[in-house]
């Protein structure tokens, strides 16, 4: 069983940046690829970003390229999402997920999930 527990979410202005985190339990942490996904009021939950388990291979959806990156600390049991440029339109409850296996943009490769922590970016 993992547990997986996101922090660092809030209320910011646009144009200012956030670093989320989420602490997982569990001897294995280092073998899972993680994931973020985020779910905006109305909206389907969509993919932000996965990290493999040694860390070495990241992907990020194209809408938070070049603003957004995923990175873990695996002496930490720890992923993370740091979040540049913030736009009104990534106000969404963020979600960070682990998975057995390889890497996955798909929420339904995802096993494990956190409670989610509120990102609002006001405009």
């Amino acid at each position: 069983q993992v547990q997986l527990v996101e922090s660092g979410g809030g209320l910011v202005q646009a144009g200012d940046s956030l670093r989320l985190s989420c602490a997982a339990s569990g001897r294995t942490f280092s073998s899972r690829a993680m994931g973020w996904f985020r779910q905006a009021p109305g909206k389907e939950r969509e993919f932000v970003a996965t990290i493999a388990g040694s860390g070495g291979v990241t992907h990020h959806a194209d809408s938070v390229k070049g603003r957004f990156s995923i990175s873990r600390d695996n002496a930490k049991n720890t992923v993370y999402l740091q979040m540049n440029s913030l736009k009104a339109e990534d106000t969404a409850v963020y979600y960070c997920a682990a998975t057995w296996g390889p890497s996955s943009t798909r929420s339904n490769d995802y096993a494990y999930w956190g409670q989610g922590t509120q990102v609002t970016v006001s405009s």
